[in-house]
């Protein structure tokens, strides 16, 4: 429900103001990778996981996060 209703409300956004649809989905899919991170890492349903594997999907999304960033001002 609350990515769904990230992407929704980013989509909204966009469409709301002045930013662009594209931007708003951005938004939103930026807020739905922070409510996964908080279901996986903070509220996990199983035992936490090493904090080597911890670091590494954080680095690996920060890249990630930092490319798209540099896709999307160019």
């Amino acid at each position: 429900m609350g990515i769904a209703g990230s992407i929704l409300g980013g989509a909204l956004l966009g469409v709301a103001t002045a930013l662009g649809v594209t931007t708003g989905l951005f938004v939103g899919a930026l807020v739905a990778t922070l409510l996964v991170y908080d279901v996986v890492f903070r509220n996990p349903p199983l035992p936490a996981t090493d904090s080597r594997v911890a670091a590494s999907v954080i680095v690996w999304h920060a890249a990630l996060f930092v490319a798209a960033v540099a896709a999307y001002v160019r």
